[in-house]
């Protein structure tokens, strides 16, 4: 299936692509697939996914029979299988899977007694060689096939991987130990063989390697057994969400309750969601309340309380109530989709170190056979011993690994991105991650980033022996019942939401007059919500200061014509906004505020984050000039914003980032999304992008070094076979091992006592 976007000149398309084994084979298919006219392609050794860009006139079945011409194979990816429940099952193994367990199986019993016998000389009894000969013959032949095979692919496509330089090690040692068995004197019935880790050939006693030859095959298959299960632990979290999604849901269709396929389900509907069940869809609580566990979708811990009215993102579990539901978004309009295809892009791209490493690799096999050649002609040509040029060119063969260069990136980013997903961070690929990295700058929208984004009440000032604060603001509550502005539905919510269990009373003769409040008649009292004036009492007086200071707007209380209460509202600033500003500086990064609003407002907001650059009354060009501005002073600059006047800023960026509960503009236009909308995730995707490049060029370091060392090692002869592959095997481990331990990256928190923690002015 294609998938990605068509646009004017190309279209991508997704391919999952078998048998590749090394970084060569990577280089051999992306190769293939460019000698297409107008065809790009980057592939992914640890997921087998290949992201192929091409023109519209080239089918997906070209691509296929294109990958399938260079000896591997391939296949267009099927969807993620949905679950029918809350609980995600272990996917089972695959037929591949279970053959190469078999395989390797057989393999170790046959193999384990040859290996004794070698190593130990005290156990080995008369004829030894011989049984030892009977055993490595199928392990060899059947136990080695696979390598074999793919060995035959490449010679038959011209092309050397990995495989060939396992399958020649073992059939050149399998080969000359049957010359020294049947030829060389080393089947004479009493024959007894040393054994060293460090050859020593040239002693006058024959050797045979039969060792090597069921112990490279034998080191190789574990090693990959261990490292296909390891890669798999690094995309556990990708097939998490990928699973998340339920196969059937409960609509309600003229009143009756009937289950129908997800895929049936369209805007608009109702659905039911009963407790343990996942919400199907995206969409608006019509009825009923809960508690929502969103965990697994946006990495948000708490549960989060629902009622009607508000809305649910689907795949989260219902941990109470029975909900009703109407659907706003199905299919690949949902939150949950939109999770999953970008953790899909992130994970298809290479940094530039891994290109580098690619390009290496691609070459790397034969520069290895040839070296290995180079050193058999050198040792024979020097008079050396014939068994231990042997014994040097089958070490050069089977140590060189570049399996190690290949896995380097992907599977650091597998884990990266699974871990981002869980932690609500969303990164679009190595790119960002690169970029996010060397960050010194972040420009900081107000409204809707910093702050709730919405009108709230910050204080409460009443007058000494007056009604009290519970009585004024329920009558001032009653009375802005009737009142469509912002200011009066923002104090009516937090009069309902302060008393829940005491219902507003009614208003009768409601009036409101423009610019100057609203007045009723609650309880029997006149009761007026209006501006400030001059005449309040003094105590109201100094908090309309302090209101103004904060740049807070105030609305006076008055009942039956006596001052009760100054009440200051404002767009209150997020939970953990201080934090993360603090979080922000301890990173080295330079926090700068840009809004639109008036400049008191921004002024306050910077003073109680502690902020120290802002530009206030900052139109969308306005944001996109300064981000120009700061790039132009050489600072890496990222922009986090939510709305669609910050898009061209985010754009613009070396570096944006969305709030995931932002508009779709500007998620698209972003480079990193934040789903839970917090924006203390912007200082966990610094620090996961700073461990994932470390942990990479880590990978990178050991992939090189280890090539480096061991390979002069063995042309020298100082590296027995059978060292030399289970030190190839433990190569590609210690890379995805490396990679694995981003699963369990833990951001750092910033003490509280370093950052401020007071929720402004808020009182409750």
């Amino acid at each position: 299936m294609s998938t990605g976007t068509k646009g004017s000149a190309a279209v991508t398309t997704d391919l999952l692509v078998g048998g590749m084994t090394c970084a060569a084979c990577v280089g051999r298919v992306e190769k293939r697939l460019a000698k297409l006219g107008g065809v790009t392609a980057t592939v992914n050794l640890a997921t087998g996914n290949a992201r192929v860009s091409h023109p519209a006139d080239i089918t997906p079945e070209v691509l296929v029979a294109t990958v399938e011409r260079a000896g591997y194979t391939a296949q267009l990816p099927s969807p993620p299988e949905p679950q029918d429940g809350s609980e995600q099952t272990e996917e089972p193994d695959s037929e591949e899977a279970t053959e190469a367990r078999g395989r390797l199986t057989l393999t170790a019993l046959l193999s384990v007694p040859v290996l004794v016998l070698s190593m130990v000389p005290d156990l080995q009894f008369r004829n030894w060689q011989w049984l030892c000969f009977a055993l490595a013959a199928p392990v060899v032949t059947w136990g080695s096939w696979p390598f074999h095979r793919r060995a035959l692919s490449g010679v038959r496509h011209s092309a050397a991987t990995m495989d060939t330089l396992v399958s020649l090690g073992v059939v050149a040692s399998f080969a000359w130990s049957t010359y020294a068995l049947f030829l060389g004197g080393a089947g004479d019935p009493g024959m007894r063989m040393p054994f060293t880790f460090l050859p020593s050939a040239g002693d006058g006693i024959p050797h045979i390697y039969l060792e090597a030859a069921v112990g490279v095959p034998l080191f190789v298959l574990t090693g990959r057994f261990l490292e296909a299960r390891a890669r798999r632990a690094t995309g556990q979290a990708m097939r998490a969400l990928a699973g998340l999604a339920v196969k059937d849901v409960t609509v309600r269709v003229d009143g009756e309750e009937r289950r129908v396929p997800i895929e049936q389900l369209r805007v608009g509907q109702e659905f039911i969601v009963r407790p343990g069940e996942r919400v199907a869809t995206d969409g608006v609580v019509v009825s009923g309340s809960s508690a929502l566990d969103l965990s697994l979708v946006t990495g948000e811990s708490e549960p989060v309380e629902v009622a009607p009215g508000q809305a649910v993102v689907g795949a989260a579990v219902n941990a109470g109530g029975l909900l009703t539901v109407r659907a706003t978004a199905v299919g690949t309009d949902t939150q949950l989709a939109r999770i999953t295809h970008l953790v899909t892009e992130a994970q298809a791209g290479k940094a530039r170190a891994q290109r580098l490493a690619d390009s290496v690799a691609g070459g790397f096999v034969p520069v290895v056979l040839t070296l290995a050649v180079t050193v058999l002609g050198f040792w024979l040509g020097a008079g050396a011993d014939p068994q231990a040029a042997v014994t040097a060119c089958v070490a050069i063969l089977v140590v060189a690994c570049p399996c190690a260069l290949g896995l380097a990136t992907p599977t650091a980013l597998l884990a990266a991105t699974g871990r981002g997903a869980q932690l609500g961070v969303l990164v679009s690929g190595p790119q960002a991650l690169e970029t996010l990295r060397h960050i010194d700058t972040v420009i900081l929208d107000k409204t809707g980033t910093l702050t709730t984004g919405h009108m709230s009440v910050t204080d409460v000032t009443v007058v000494a022996d007056g009604l009290g604060e519970r009585t004024v603001l329920r009558l001032a509550g009653a009375v802005e019942r009737g009142s469509e502005h912002p200011l009066g539905r923002a104090l009516t919510s937090y009069a309902q939401r302060t008393w829940p269990d005491v219902p507003l009373p009614e208003v009768t003769e409601f009036a409101a007059t423009a610019g100057t409040g609203v007045t009723g008649l609650v309880d029997g009292h006149r009761v007026e919500v209006c501006a400030p004036g001059d005449d309040m009492a003094e105590s109201l007086t100094r908090a309309l200061s302090d209101a103004e200071a904060a740049a807070r707007t105030a609305v006076r209380v008055r009942v039956d014509g006596v001052d009760e209460a100054l009440i200051a509202l404002g767009d209150v600033l997020r939970p953990g906004s201080y934090r993360a500003v603090d979080r922000l500086k301890r990173l080295g990064v330079n926090p700068v505020l840009a809004t639109g609003d008036r400049e008191a407002t921004a002024e306050a907001v910077a003073a109680e984050l502690g902020i120290t650059e802002v530009h206030a009354r900052c139109t969308p060009e306005g944001k996109a000039d300064l981000v120009r501005r700061l790039r132009d002073e050489d600072r890496r600059v990222a922009v986090i914003g939510d709305g669609v006047n910050d898009a061209a800023a985010l754009a613009g960026a070396d570096l944006g980032i969305a709030m995931g509960s932002g508009a779709d503009v500007a998620i698209g236009a972003a480079d990193v999304t934040l789903v839970r909308g917090d924006i203390d995730s912007v200082a966990d995707a610094i620090g996961l992008a700073r461990r994932t490049l470390g942990t990479i060029r880590a990978n990178l370091i050991w992939a090189f070094g280890y090539n480096a060392v061991t390979v002069p090692l063995a042309a020298v002869g100082w590296l027995n076979p059978m060292v030399a592959a289970a030190a190839m095997s433990v190569s590609s481990l210690l890379v995805v091992g490396n990679s694995l331990r981003l699963r369990a990256w833990r951001p750092s928190r910033a003490p509280r006592s370093g950052a401020r923690t007071k929720q402004g002015a808020q009182r409750r």
